[in-house]
């Protein structure tokens, strides 16, 4: 079977040092040497974020599976299409319903039974965590008022989109970039506060220090 391979790094500083690319690269030659796979192409998306679909690799990998040069696109890993639900939902009624998607380290191979079933299921559990920690949220927020703490305005991670770029920053402070660097990548990336404005680093440490331990941490425990 053809298949195209797709890797993705999220910071500007994994594309230009190129390991963690090649390191998804070479995991994919191998499988597909493993599985006798005939592997056309391997597509990067280097500094990509997974917040939208809208990468020039990714269209060009399923373009290219749409064109019929391809049956079947191979990943390293499939937080590397997307960790959103949604675009998930998208993915597979578009194209996973009549291409095949293999994921190297999830062991997901969608041309069986189980791989299908298996990445259904694991999009549905990941559609409840994401329920689950909204309500815990609420209640949670609830009990504090109830014990007359001033919770003062809203805070960012009230939505879905929301808790994506808390899921973004703890990525990036994650991989060592400093406060300056996580900021630069959130406006240049089209992130935006909870009132819908840009991103300077006092920000972004309030975020570390203040909410994401509450919403990402105690709230999923």
């Amino acid at each position: 079977m053809k298949v195209i391979g797709y890797v993705r790094v999220s910071t500007e500083e994994q594309a230009s040092q190129g390991v963690s690319l090649a390191a998804q690269e070479e995991k994919i030659r191998q499988y597909a040497s493993l599985y006798d796979l005939e592997l056309v192409d391997v597509i990067h998306d280097p500094g990509a974020s997974a917040k939208s679909l809208k990468r020039p690799g990714l269209q060009q990998a399923l373009s290219l599976l749409e064109a019929g040069q391809a049956e079947g696109l191979v990943i390293a890993k499939l937080d590397r299409l997307t960790r959103s639900v949604a675009d998930w939902s998208s993915l597979i009624a578009g194209y996973f319903s009549k291409h095949s998607l293999l994921s190297v380290s999830d062991q997901i191979d969608t041309r069986t039974a189980a791989g299908r079933l298996v990445l259904n299921v694991l999009v549905s559990c990941a559609q409840w965590e994401r329920e689950a920690i909204g309500e815990r949220t609420k209640t949670a927020l609830q009990y504090k008022k109830s014990q007359g703490v001033k919770l003062g305005g809203p805070s960012l991670g009230e939505s879905e989109e929301e808790l994506e770029t808390l899921r973004f920053v703890k990525e990036l402070r994650g991989q060592g970039l400093t406060l300056t660097a996580i900021t630069a990548k959130l406006n240049a990336e089209g992130y935006k506060t909870k009132r819908g404005g840009k991103w300077y680093p006092g920000t972004v440490k309030y975020l570390l220090d203040k909410i994401i331990p509450f919403r990402l941490v105690e709230v999923a425990a």
